[in-house]
Order: structure tokens, then C-alpha cells, then sequence
């Protein structure tokens, strides 16, 4: 049986330049996180709540929420890939995402028990978002 694969969120942590001088005051990424600059791609969800603005008339506040997922061996996850193309490869054309540094990304979300699985493999099946998903939000935020 051939050795389980490396996974590329470590080989990313190893590549992380040395901890800063103590004298550097920016926060620094916890012990085991990657370097903050790392970009990554992460499926997200659009959002809106509704509020009034500054004359009081009804107005839709959108904001970005992570999409979560369920991995067999890592529990609650957040998938982050590498390049667009692997995310749209693995969840759809139409899914909707956010570009992001892995580093905080990770951080924020271990607060919450939730894993970054990076470049994730993912069964083929019917994608979350569908293009039609997509039009409907278009239409409510306008």
C-alpha cells in the first residue's frame, strides 16, 4: 500500500519565511499556520439582512459568509484551493468564491473547530451552486 500523500497546506507552512525579530510590533502567524501572503480561493456564500439607511428607508447590507463542508476525515471544513480553475474543477462554474490569505483564513476559522483542507478532492455530483442560484441572488440585491 503506497505512504498517504503530503499534505500541500504542510508543504505551505515548511515554506514559511522565519519568525519576524521580536523587535517587529505587525502580529505574526500562530505556530503551524502558513505565511498570511499565501492567496487562496474559498467557496463563499453572498448574503443580505435587512436594515434601514441614514433616512430611514429599507435597504438590503450584503456581506460574504465561508461555505463549510463536511470531510470524512477532517470533520467541519473549509475548502481553500490553490488557482480558480481548482475550485470550479471541483464544486462548479457557478460557485461562488472569495479570494483570501490562507493564513488568516485558517486562523479565523480553527476559533470556530473548523479545518482548512486544502486543493480538496471532491466527489463528483451536483454542484452547490447552480447559474440559475446565482441569477435569483443578482435579482434580490438590486
Amino acid at each position: 500500500m503506497p505512504e498517504p500523500r503530503r499534505s500541500h497546506l504542510r508543504d505551505l507552512v515548511d515554506a514559511a519565511p522565519p519568525p519576524r525579530a521580536a523587535t517587529d510590533d505587525r502580529p505574526a502567524p500562530k505556530p503551524g499556520v502558513p505565511a498570511y501572503g499565501t492567496p487562496v480561493f474559498v467557496p463563499a456564500h453572498p448574503r443580505s439582512v435587512a436594515s434601514t439607511d441614514a433616512q430611514g428607508r429599507p435597504v438590503r447590507v450584503p456581506f460574504v459568509v465561508y461555505e463549510l463542508f463536511e470531510h470524512p476525515a477532517h470533520g467541519t471544513a473549509a475548502f481553500a484551493f490553490t488557482t480558480p480553475r481548482r475550485l470550479a474543477d471541483a464544486l462548479g462554474e457557478a460557485q461562488p468564491w472569495i479570494a483570501t490569505s490562507l493564513g488568516p483564513l485558517a486562523e479565523g476559522v480553527r476559533e470556530q473547530g473548523v479545518t482548512v483542507v486544502l486543493d480538496p478532492r471532491v466527489a463528483p455530483g451536483q454542484p452547490n451552486w447552480q447559474p440559475a442560484d446565482l441569477t435569483a441572488y443578482a435579482r434580490e440585491v438590486r
